[in-house]
């Protein structure tokens, strides 16, 4: 079997539908039927549940996707190792992050990698924290930018530790000043994106006894600030999503102190191609520069 089969065969899986994954790689859709029905036959088994609305991977289709997209790696290795060690200096890294970290870290960070390491593709996707920790685990991402606890057998590298505000409208006023405390918030509604209903923004939320019934959702980091803004509810961001957003709010630290634990994943040393360890340096280099000696773990 080529690994052209496996290529294919992961893209279909990846874009759910043969036109999607033909026309990433600018093939006939006849030629991914083909070679989709292939690598069935040679397997002995279906790999896809085919529908008017696209494919989804059979039982053993979804057992078998790690192993060959980890055939696909090792390809990709071989080939940056040989590339390294003639001197070409080539490779690729494929990058997710999720949104705060998309726009306040990467663009200097991906700057300053092509500045050392021109001819390395770099590209990235974002998701939040369980899509980029799922990919990296499945291996259709090399590296991802994800927030503790990880749950998935990875590589881990704690980066910052990202302080957790309460976001407030102009007029409000914290009863001590400069903290939010039980008393502030009491019987108070908050809005947030569903998606970070989970680790510690749950915590925080959970400590001040917030009902589920308090909490309303929006869709993104800046709609919270506008929704905040017109005196809809608090929002809790932290301090890396704020940095890039404006409005008449203000932010206040909690009287207890909360924060997330922003976190490089990857496999393990060993499956890391030498562009990928070149980019954990560069990352490391720009936070320690960006941060100083407070709040990194390196």
């Amino acid at each position: 079997m080529s690994t052209f089969a496996y290529e294919v065969f992961s893209e279909v899986a990846k874009q759910k539908t043969f036109f999607a994954a033909a026309t990433q790689l600018n093939v006939t859709p006849s030629a991914i039927s083909h070679s989709i029905a292939g690598l069935e036959k040679d397997l002995g088994f279906s790999l896809f549940i085919r529908s008017r609305t696209g494919v989804r991977l059979t039982p053993d289709g979804q057992k078998v996707l790690p192993i060959i997209q980890g055939i696909l790696n090792s390809e990709a290795k071989l080939a940056e190792e040989a590339a390294r060690i003639n001197g070409l200096n080539e490779g690729r890294i494929r990058i997710g992050a999720f949104s705060s970290v998309c726009i306040n870290w990467l663009p200097d960070i991906i700057r300053r990698f092509k500045k050392m390491y021109p001819k390395i593709e770099l590209s990235v996707t974002q998701g939040n924290f369980n899509e980029v920790a799922e990919q990296v685990r499945l291996g259709t991402l090399d590296i991802g930018f994800s927030a503790l606890p990880i749950k998935e057998k990875l590589e881990v590298i704690p980066l910052h530790k990202d302080p957790i505000y309460c976001i407030a409208p102009e007029k409000f006023k914290p009863q001590e000043g400069k903290i939010v405390t039980r008393s502030d918030i009491k019987e108070k509604s908050f809005i947030l994106q569903q998606i970070d209903y989970d680790r510690d923004t749950k915590r925080a939320l959970d400590t001040y006894n917030v009902s589920v019934n308090s909490i309303h959702y929006s869709i993104d980091d800046a709609s919270i600030i506008a929704m905040v803004e017109s005196g809809l509810g608090l929002g809790i961001l932290p301090e890396l999503a704020l940095q890039k957003l404006s409005g008449n709010v203000n932010h206040y630290p909690f009287k207890e102190n909360f924060y997330r634990t922003i976190c490089l994943i990857s496999h393990s040393e060993a499956q890391q191609t030498p562009s990928t360890r070149a980019f954990l340096k560069v990352v490391q280099a720009y936070l320690l520069e960006r941060y100083g000696n407070e709040d990194h773990f390196f």
